[in-house]
């Protein structure tokens, strides 16, 4: 796939490093011109800045109407201690709003970045949690969550972005307030 990333950070670098690797062509937007650049004439698009940045990083891709738009973000506060959205909406809710028209997938938002690639945990590999509300855009965003080393996990529709987003509040929690560092994931177990 050609992926178009919108911020080159921790997530967005990694993401596009694992994909690379797995024969994607990934083009990274940062700031202004060139996030409408790198959402032009690609399959999907990443959104990867800080809860703060995104709408701006949404408006400046241009019009993404019938575009796959992976939200990657989390809504944190500026002091890692809680969500500034949540529970009656989402992240992901208010990026759909910013974005009419487009495919918005979560996904990539409830393990670190320096995981990505890297999601092996013993005999286990790290579930890579997503939602929304369109089956074609949701298909694709599976092969990319295998393509960065996790197993999809398909959680519903778009509104469960709220439950991953508190989910990753929880993995922040542990990695950064509690000084567990990155090296843990979530995992759903089935019989």
């Amino acid at each position: 796939m050609k992926i178009g990333v919108l911020g080159a950070g921790n997530v967005g670098g990694a993401l596009g490093k694992a994909w690379a690797a797995k024969g994607h062509q990934v083009v990274f937007g940062k700031r202004g011109e060139s996030n409408a650049e790198a959402a032009s004439g690609v399959d999907v698009i990443v959104l990867s800045v800080p809860w703060g940045a995104a709408q701006d990083a949404i408006r400046a891709a241009g019009d993404l109407t019938g575009k796959i738009l992976v939200d990657c973000t989390n809504p944190l506060s500026s002091d890692l201690q809680g969500l500034v959205v949540g529970t009656t909406t989402s992240a992901a809710e208010q990026v759909a709003a910013w974005a009419p028209g487009a495919k918005v997938v979560k996904a990539f938002n409830t393990i670190g970045a320096f995981n990505f690639g890297n999601a092996q945990f013993g005999s286990q590999r790290a579930d890579g949690f997503y939602c929304g509300d369109d089956s074609g855009a949701k298909q694709k965003v599976s092969t990319l969550i295998q393509d960065a080393g996790m197993d999809p996990v398909d959680v519903g529709p778009l509104r469960n972005a709220r439950w991953l987003e508190a989910m990753a509040m929880l993995w922040i929690d542990l990695a950064v307030n509690q000084k567990q560092g990155p090296n843990h994931a979530f995992k759903l177990l089935r019989r």
